[in-house]
């Protein structure tokens, strides 16, 4: 029952941070997503912005619930977790750097080498979770991988077509 408890709290934890650092992120490029991102040339396969919210909503209830299962694991030795856990923070600040290049600083090029290692780092963590027989955990990060492979494209579409002088 303690176990359960344990686990319970970590996800919930871990899911606040990512929220925390969400809308952390949000708050920091909301000038810049009135003002400059609509000037953009953007793909024609860009979602409308109420889809950004909602989706970003879900993956952080993923991210926070899956590093909570890894953090509370018994399946895996406590080095393996720290490591794990590593990734697991990792691909969270560059989640939060890439907000902050492509939305505050404007920068789509520094974003696009920033959302590239994200892409690494995620697919490092669920290739990682899964050889460690954490495959809930691994799964929870399927859907964010895709997305952020989704968002590469985009960053990356919005790079050609716009330059980065402006």
């Amino acid at each position: 029952m303690k176990r359960t408890y344990k686990r319970i709290a970590a996800c919930v934890l871990l899911t606040l941070l990512c929220f925390a650092v969400g809308g952390l992120s949000s708050w920091l490029q909301g000038t810049s997503l009135a003002e400059w991102y609509p000037l953009l040339a953007k793909s024609p396969l860009t979602p409308p912005a109420v889809a950004f919210p909602v989706a970003w909503s879900l993956l952080y209830l993923c991210i926070g619930i899956s590093g909570g299962l890894v953090l509370t694991s018994e399946r895996t030795q406590p080095a393996e977790r720290r490591g794990t856990m590593r990734l697991w923070t990792a691909q969270l600040a560059f989640n939060f750097g890439w907000s902050l290049l492509f939305f505050a600083w404007r920068n789509p090029l520094l974003g696009l080498l920033d959302i590239v290692i994200l892409d690494l780092l995620v697919a490092l963590y669920l290739v990682r979770t899964w050889r460690r027989r954490e495959r809930t955990a691994a799964w929870l990060f399927a859907p964010y991988l895709v997305w952020i492979l989704f968002a590469t494209y985009l960053n990356g579409y919005i790079l050609a077509a716009n330059g980065t002088g402006f």
